[in-house]
């Protein structure tokens, strides 16, 4: 299954759908739409998006609620619990240095996600990374700048994204659109072709589309519905729901109307109904009976 965890969401309705529609043709499975938090968190953390679409969406595809958070203080307070029961997925997107150390050794999210169109001051570090992916978060790194950006947003992101597929070993990677538009989507094989260009292997680079997205998927999941993250209740064997009375009774007289026609089947077909007191005659009786019988033939 192909993933695609960042589309971000917008208002037209015609536009996202045209947009879902050309991805369900490229052959992704799995869609998570993004809305995005600039600032301060507001006090109602309702997301924008809807549970159903106002629009029909393809049977096959699995449709995800996901927020982005953009880090410009690691000191503040990002309510990440609260988010978490409201959306599928949560990523952060550091701003500099220090806020990128912060999402990768304490903040609880689900992925990381890089502007690699900016140039950052300092270059990645394998420790900062691998603290990251040790604790289930995915890096993430989106490729429609490399399309539709301009030339220095496509050289920063290219050097960007060799240096970080080198930093990591290739490991903890997704490959997302990011596409504001069907222009800026491509089919998997040509984002695993253009991940091979950037040093990334095929392997890796099928991956990044489908095991590491569903590995972050499940890993949220798991964290929201779970216990500790760790047990997964399915099915806890609860009992059934009381019978009212009222079934009961009707149960009761369907029973006893059953009985009374097989009593009624069986005496007009000649056999013999026992009623209530019949029983077989007694000895005594038998003998007057007998005796009966031979005074009438003599």
């Amino acid at each position: 299954m192909y993933h695609d965890l960042n589309v971000p969401w917008q208002k037209d309705a015609n536009e996202l759908q045209r947009t879902i529609a050309f991805l369900d043709e490229l052959g992704y499975d799995v869609l998570a739409l993004t809305h995005t938090y600039t600032g301060r968190l507001p006090a109602d953390l309702t997301p924008p998006i809807p549970s159903t679409l106002p629009f029909p969406v393809p049977s096959r595809m699995r449709i995800l609620r996901r927020c982005n958070i953009f880090l410009t203080d690691s000191a503040s307070n990002f309510r990440i619990p609260q988010l978490q029961q409201e959306y599928d997925l949560i990523a952060a997107r550091p701003t500099d240095e220090k806020t990128l150390q912060s999402a990768c050794s304490s903040l609880d999210v689900d992925i990381i996600s890089l502007d690699l169109t900016l140039k950052f001051e300092k270059y990645f570090k394998f420790p900062m990374l691998g603290a990251a992916i040790s604790r289930g978060i995915k890096i993430e790194l989106c490729y429609c700048q490399a399309i539709l950006g301009d030339a220095i947003a496509k050289k920063n992101l290219i050097s960007n994204a060799t240096q970080l597929i080198r930093v990591t070993r290739g490991r903890g990677l997704i490959i997302s659109s990011e596409a504001k538009n069907l222009l800026a989507a491509r089919a998997p094989s040509d984002i695993i072709n253009l991940a091979s260009v950037w040093g990334l292997g095929t392997e890796r680079g099928k991956e990044a589309l489908t095991t590491q997205p569903r590995s972050a998927v499940e890993h949220s999941r798991l964290k929201r519905q779970s216990f500790r993250g760790i047990v997964d209740i399915i099915y806890g064997g609860e009992k059934p729901p009381p019978v009212e009375e009222s079934q009961k009774d009707g149960k009761k007289d369907k029973a006893q109307t059953k009985e009374q026609k097989r009593k009624a089947t069986q005496s007009l077909e000649g056999t013999p109904v026992n009623q209530p007191g019949d029983g077989k005659p007694s000895k005594k009786q038998m003998k007057r009976n007998k005796k009966a019988r031979t005074e009438s033939e003599q």
